[in-house]
């Protein structure tokens, strides 16, 4: 076995495990969904392909679906336990990996490509990106969100000396910040970083946007919604970007 197949080995097993979350919340799939109508626009026009990268239980886009109506949908995952649960909520879903050519779709097949909540968990994000990028045409769109680093109340958590939420020391339990449940995150973005990152794979971005975390306590909700109108604070980030030629 190489080096990279047993690094890889845990991480597997541990995106198999049936009590691992496999959907992230609604108001991100909400806001993300706004974000893909305007993308794109009126369902009359030429049926577009969109390639749910890291689909999950097909959750997000069946929030989604109103949409997608008259547009191509594709879910891929890397986890047969997703799929499974995926099947019953989106019309195509394989199996697939975010490495060179991992993806089993053609160059330059997809319009719009969804990543959401995805780049976090990933060993190597920039062959990820790479490969969005491969699949996607030229001018195609890349709607990515991930947890934000930077969240209003991280800053506070660390300034107190606590490990921020989204961040995770080991893939066993939670050490040194609130919560309880392992989610396999192992990178983690602010605005400015992922901005960056974003633009260095070859995309530019056209908007960043925040949306709410539902996790956060009900009390502080309405706080976490008002951060959203500054992207920099807010609990997820919700990216906009398209393929340069």
């Amino acid at each position: 076995m190489t080096p990279a197949a047993t690094r890889s080995r845990p991480l597997r097993e541990f995106y198999e495990d049936p009590g691992v979350p496999v959907a992230s919340g609604t108001p991100r799939a909400l806001r993300q969904a706004r974000m893909l109508a305007g993308v794109l626009g009126p369902p009359a026009g030429r049926p577009r392909t969109v390639l749910d990268v890291g689909c999950g239980d097909g959750t997000a886009a069946a929030v989604a679906a109103p949409v997608l109506a008259g547009h191509r949908l594709l879910g891929v995952d890397w986890s047969q336990h997703a799929l499974r649960h995926a099947r019953a909520r989106l019309p195509c879903v394989v199996r697939g990996e975010l490495t060179g050519g991992g993806l089993p779709v053609r160059s330059g097949a997809v319009d719009v490509v969804l990543c959401g909540e995805v780049v976090e968990h990933l060993v190597d994000p920039d062959t990820a990106l790479d490969e969005l990028r491969r699949v996607l045409r030229p001018g195609g769109h890349l709607l990515l969100s991930t947890p934000n680093l930077a969240a209003w109340y991280n800053r506070v958590l660390l300034a107190a000396g606590v490990q921020p939420v989204f961040s995770e020391v080991s893939l066993r339990a939670v050490h040194g910040r609130p919560g309880s449940r392992v989610a396999g995150h192992l990178r983690l973005y602010t605005a400015r970083a992922l901005r960056e990152f974003v633009t260095a794979a070859g995309f530019e971005v056209v908007r960043l946007a925040g949306a709410p975390f539902h996790g956060v306590p009900r009390p502080l909700r309405p706080l976490d919604r008002l951060a959203c109108a500054r992207p920099p604070l807010a609990s997820i980030l919700l990216l906009h970007a398209r393929r340069r030629s």
